[in-house]
């Protein structure tokens, strides 16, 4: 494998741009933009593995199951991400292909549909807080409590919703098969959503469970495992700032891990729901071994890699 490798964590939301923008077609759209970026650090030399959130396609797929429960059977969670693998993937890879021929660059793409494993033990079972799915009445948020074994919680005076365990990620499963193809000089998308949640028995069987992983964590992960150069996360904005919205922010253009643990830990900066997690996964990267991280909005990833933006994570 010629070149550096960099693992590149997009979220979900990026695929939707506002409530209008939601459809096949819109999310397809917003896709082929954020390919289009992609495609061009390609060109530029770099080795490309592609994590991706889920989390506004699930919500589709739980919303369009659950109105035809009175018809058809519901499809667990671990399936709905499955599901959302292969579609999002599916765009992202056409798309890529569709930039590399525009571009005239010679790079297969392949999506592989990812499981992460989790611990049967860990503690975020003990205490779910991960919303998914629609609001219900206390009625039906009781009776799916007893027939299903559903957790659920009064959401602010809006009505029930579910929640499940979003558990720390222990094994990305399918990594010797992303590494193999990443060797073979390949573009790989994978562990979509932070990958399917699996557990597994006494004897080694793996089993799908209803949790949801932090993107970002298994992105992470697979970074360190792959020994990746630069882990990118792809969001909302060009780069960090601390302090957001408030009279002294100040944006962010080069962090230590030392000066990243000291922000994270005054818990006045980085939003737990948002920022937070993805600072996390930087430490977790960089502790691990990596040297190099960037968070920054997808327009400027080639920008960054170039030095010109964003925010940079070094040990």
């Amino acid at each position: 494998m010629n070149g550096k490798l960099a693992v590149i964590a997009i979220g979900g939301n990026s695929l939707i741009k506002d409530k209008q923008h939601q459809s096949v077609e819109d999310q397809y759209q917003a896709a082929h933009e954020t390919a289009g970026h992609i495609a061009r650090m390609v060109k530029d030399g770099w080795n490309v593995a592609i994590a991706h959130g889920n989390g506004p396609q699930v919500g589709f797929i739980l919303r369009r199951s659950e109105l035809a429960s009175h018809e058809l059977h519901e499809v667990p969670l671990d399936v709905c991400g499955a599901d959302s693998q292969g579609a999002i993937g599916y765009a992202l890879q056409q798309s890529l292909q569709n930039h590399f021929l525009d571009m005239g660059i010679d790079r297969a793409v392949a999506t592989i549909v990812t499981q992460t494993e989790v611990s049967a033990d860990d503690p975020a079972f003990k205490n779910p807080t991960k919303p998914i799915g629609s609001f219900m009445d206390e009625e039906e948020a009781m009776k799916r409590r007893e027939r299903d074994g559903w957790d659920v919680v009064e959401d602010a005076g809006r009505g029930w919703r579910r929640v499940v365990a979003s558990p720390i990620p222990t094994r990305i499963v399918e990594e010797p098969s992303v590494r193999a193809l990443i060797a073979a000089g390949q573009i790989v998308i994978t562990v979509g959503g932070g990958g399917i949640p699996v557990v597994a028995d006494e004897k080694g069987h793996l089993h799908g469970i209803a949790a949801v992983i932090d993107k970002d964590f298994a992105s992470s992960l697979l970074a360190t495992k792959l020994g990746a150069d630069t882990f990118i996360i792809s969001t909302a904005v060009e780069k960090v700032a601390i302090n957001f919205g408030k009279p002294d922010q100040q944006w962010l253009d080069k962090v230590t891990l030392a000066e990243a643990k000291a922000y994270l830990e005054e818990g006045k900066h980085f939003a737990k729901g948002s920022m937070a997690p993805k600072i996390q996964a930087i430490i977790n990267f960089l502790e691990a071994g990596g040297t190099h991280a960037i968070v920054t909005d997808p327009p400027n990833i080639p920008r960054a890699l170039a030095g010109e933006t964003g925010t940079h994570f070094v040990r």
